[in-house]
């Protein structure tokens, strides 16, 4: 099977949006000066942050709303007389034994 080899300016583009948009703390900065060096253009590079930020923006709305119905469930069934109390807690350990919550 052969192995498609990306240019590297994709290379460079494709790691610079999926840095924005895992929020990671390098924030692909690093990418702006191999992009330049390519010859990849301002527009281009502003369309990937764009789109890298909208899709981090969106995929922070799903979670939320998730999170806020989980919430409001619970909120309910604690008001809910006839709901049983939670008895345990969804928190675990870190892999070294430490507590999150």
């Amino acid at each position: 099977m052969a192995h498609a080899i990306l240019h590297p300016s994709i290379v460079s583009l494709v790691s610079l949006a999926a840095s924005i948009a895992a929020n990671h703390p390098g924030k692909g900065l690093c990418q702006l000066d191999k992009l330049k060096q390519f010859g990849v253009s301002d527009e281009q590079i502003d369309l990937v942050i764009d789109i890298a930020r909208h899709i981090r923006d969106e995929a922070g709305q799903k979670i939320d709303a998730q999170f806020d119905a989980i919430y409001d469930e619970k909120i309910s069934d604690e008001t809910d007389a006839s709901a049983p109390a939670a008895t345990s807690s969804c928190c675990s350990s870190t892999g070294t034994g430490k507590a999150c919550c």
